[in-house]
């Protein structure tokens, strides 16, 4: 089955860059879009960024747009996030999410097409 397992979370000053990762297994990696998603206390999970099959496209929240960068690396089934100039706002559990279809040409901010999850790494920013 797939597995997803984030990495990279905890405590981080304001300003920080943390980097998380996450490591994928059980299916072809290299087929499919790749997402993350953040969920702060008392709130809904929101769309974060996300990465086409081939790493050639990318999209991210307007929130982030200019401080977070998606990538990954096929060759070790992975896709990291780094995380620049961390606000007070971007505290909350970031998970890793696969995408379900096969060499799609639209990347998705909805939980919809993402069906496979990670367990979620803590990011907490502190001032």
């Amino acid at each position: 089955q797939v597995q997803l397992v984030e990495s990279g979370g905890g405590l981080v000053q304001a300003g920080g860059s943390p980097r998380l990762s996450c490591a994928a297994s059980g299916r072809t990696f290299s087929m499919y879009a790749m997402g993350w998603f953040r969920q702060a206390p008392g709130k809904e999970r929101e769309f974060v960024a996300a990465i086409n099959w081939s790493g050639s496209m990318t999209a991210y929240a307007d929130s982030v747009k200019g401080r977070f960068t998606i990538s990954r690396d096929n060759a070790k089934n992975a896709v990291d996030l780094q995380m620049n100039s961390l606000k007070l706002e971007d505290t909350g559990v970031y998970y890793c999410a696969g995408d379900s279809r096969a060499y799609s040409g639209t990347l998705s901010r909805t939980t919809m097409w993402y069906p496979y999850w990670g367990q979620g790494t803590q990011v907490t920013v502190s001032s």
